[in-house]
């Protein structure tokens, strides 16, 4: 069997980069941290963050994934940008019209994320206008997704369009089947 290259888990330069800035449901930080842990992504948090990190929600939420997580605390966005250097920044919001899924991803894109219930900060939208992008909702109701549900959106797209494992068809890195370790019970008929 040919080998696939791993989703890449070193710390020193993962394939991407999921940033939230002052995210406040720490059910939705556990999430994108397993999420992170699963893809080889690193997170990072801008602060001011509306929940402790100690908090039991974001580790219910991370499961015994968090201990595995590549996280970065940044005190604000400038600290982001001097610690991290980011070659592109792509911005996820619904105040755009540019649809994500015409983004040509890059490894090692940053791909950023307001807050819950106000989005990115404001001056982001002229600052940045030209990186935004928006998930598709085709419901005629559809405000926003969910901030975990949004993050595994677009981490996804990008590592389709970017890694290996999805040209091969391979489940895993390691090349075993997914859930493996899971059974179902079949009626006998």
């Amino acid at each position: 069997m040919e080998s696939v290259p791993a989703l890449m888990n070193n710390k020193a330069s993962p394939q991407f980069h999921i940033v939230l800035i002052a995210p406040e449901i720490p059910q939705n930080t556990g999430t994108i941290g397993r999420l992170c842990v699963c893809t080889g992504a690193r997170l990072h948090l801008v602060r001011p963050l509306g929940f402790s990190l100690d908090a039991s929600k974001v580790r219910r939420a991370g499961l015994d994934y968090w201990q595995y997580l590549d996280l970065a605390v940044h005190d604000d966005w400038e600290s982001f940008l001097k610690a991290t250097c980011p070659e592109r920044l792509v911005f996820l919001s619904t105040k755009t019209s540019r649809n994500v899924y015409t983004c040509r991803f890059r490894s090692g894109d940053c791909l950023i994320f307001g807050n819950e219930t106000r989005g990115l900060p404001p001056n982001f939208y002229s600052r940045y206008a030209g990186e935004l992008w928006t998930l598709p909702m085709p419901g005629v109701h559809a405000r926003s997704h969910n901030l975990a549900n949004a993050a595994a959106i677009v981490l996804y797209e990008a590592l389709r369009q970017t890694h290996p494992m999805f040209e091969t068809g391979m489940a895993s890195a390691a090349g075993s089947q997914p859930n493996a370790h899971l059974t179902t019970s079949r009626r006998a008929d």
